[in-house]
């Protein structure tokens, strides 16, 4: 039975046990998840998971009430719809029911690459082997991972939709002594991952951070690679452009106004990769752009902040969104015209190893004394509604003299406001080559190229 058939299952039983009164919406979900991780630079795991999945959403005589279950078989449907009918007569009031998404056309999607969907361990492991060789050496640690889903939606309103979507991914480190590089890369093809480039990447990276010195915390201009510019792009997504946080004040994205440099266009494009073309409310997918030119447009809704907005839903309804709110999960940084092209010899001056693409070491070149950062983890939020973060730079810092790197530098923690961080006048340079990069969360990804900015405010080393 197609996904179609088991949604549209579902809404006949609903109907058949609440009546025609109940408002009901189906999401069913099949999913072929595979990881080839590696450590100590050897394949340690292998795993692999296919599941079905159905999501059933039941509005009936004011109240609403969700259930989810695994079991695709007669009995087991039923006893979903049961369990959730049950759930519903339990449940508050909801006088804020945003009513289901009429029906409309949704887009194809993606384009569905066969291969990838079909891949095998021995291919992922192909991958892991160039990255290990590519080290020369040195230890190396990470994973290889292939997703293939395909779902389908229904409600009783009419609505339906149908999609595919195909994911791969790798993210790896090598390390020497203390010091570690780091390469990831997300794609629509597990053909597009070149495990052999990203481990020479890594242990290029990881060779030029060796005997890093103490730098004094203070405000440095910094170009940020596209790993750290990730990491901008995932809080700005959730605490900014979320259209429950702004509903609730706290968040700092104000429509209308220019809260960033000119360089800066954001755009959450859910189909220019790997995502299935229609959202948890059966709402079609499409591009969205958040920041055009500097100026915030938008934020994310699902129906119901929507609703509450006035502005309808924008294609972001998602498990948790009542909670937490809806999110843009797919954020793009959009390339300028980049900066100049590199002056013949400066891709490989200095530190060898620290400026691995043309695009970075061309940002890198204009600036007289900065920072060049990897990568950044651990951040967590201090101030919503400023979005003021704290976290570690990671996998490699780099004090950068006269358009050179000149010394591996110690971890920093830094403290930030990403939106000022960002803000008119503060974006020095947008690189020209975004690199996707995966993340943790199903059907979610960043991409930006490096990035650079005139101040970045580190308080203090790693250990405080």
């Amino acid at each position: 039975m197609s996904e179609l058939d088991l949604a549209g299952r579902v809404v006949e039983l609903v109907r058949r046990l609440a009546g025609p009164g109940a408002e009901v919406e189906v999401v069913v979900t099949r999913a072929d998840l595979a990881l080839t991780r590696f450590a100590n630079s050897f394949i340690h795991q292998n795993v692999a998971e296919s599941g079905t999945s159905v999501r059933l959403r039941l509005h009936a005589d004011g109240r609403t009430a969700a259930g989810s279950g695994s079991l695709v078989d007669p009995d087991g449907l039923t006893a979903l719809v049961e369990r959730t009918l049950a759930a519903t007569r339990l449940a508050p009031p909801d006088p804020a029911w945003p009513g289901l998404a009429p029906p409309a056309p949704v887009p194809s999607g993606p384009h569905v690459d066969e291969a990838t969907a079909a891949a095998s361990p021995d291919e992922r492991a192909a991958r892991v082997r160039a990255f290990v060789d590519a080290v020369e050496g040195l230890e190396a640690a990470g994973y290889c991972r292939t997703a293939h889903r395909s779902g389908a939606f229904a409600n009783s309103a009419g609505q339906s939709a149908v999609g595919r979507s195909v994911e791969a991914a790798m993210d790896g480190i090598a390390r020497t002594g203390g010091a570690d590089g780091v390469a990831r890369h997300a794609a629509d093809r597990l053909a597009d991952l070149d495990g052999g480039a990203l481990g020479a990447r890594a242990a290029a990276k990881a060779r030029a951070a060796a005997d890093p010195v103490e730098l004094p915390p203070g405000r440095y201009e910094v170009v940020l690679e596209p790993a750290a510019g990730a990491d901008l792009l995932q809080n700005l997504s959730w605490y900014g452009f979320n259209g429950k946080r702004h509903a609730e004040r706290q968040s700092f994205a104000e429509p209308g106004r220019a809260q960033f440099d000119p360089a800066v266009t954001l755009v959450d494009d859910p189909l220019h990769a790997s995502g299935l073309p229609f959202d948890l409310e059966g709402t079609p997918r499409r591009s969205l752009t958040l920041v055009e030119a500097g100026t915030t447009a938008a934020v994310a809704h699902d129906r119901r902040s929507g609703a509450e907005a006035g502005t309808g839903s924008t294609g972001h309804g998602m498990l948790g969104a009542s909670t937490f709110g809806p999110l843009p999960r797919n954020l793009r940084l959009l390339p300028t015209g980049g900066p100049a092209e590199v002056a013949t010899g400066q891709f490989s001056a200095g530190v060898t190893g620290a400026v691995a693409d043309p695009d970075t070491a061309a940002l890198v070149a204009g600036m007289a004394r900065g920072l060049l950062v990897s990568d950044f983890w651990y951040t967590r939020v201090l101030d919503p509604k400023q979005l003021v973060v704290t976290g570690l730079t990671r996998n490699g810092v780099w004090l950068v003299e006269d358009g050179v790197p000149t010394r591996a530098v110690r971890d920093f923690r830094f403290t930030e406001s990403y939106p000022r961080a960002m803000g008119p006048g503060r974006v020095l340079g947008v690189g020209r080559a975004p690199v996707r990069q995966p993340d943790r969360m199903d059907g979610s990804w960043w991409e930006a190229p490096a990035l650079r900015l005139a101040s970045w405010n580190f308080t203090g080393g790693a250990s405080g």
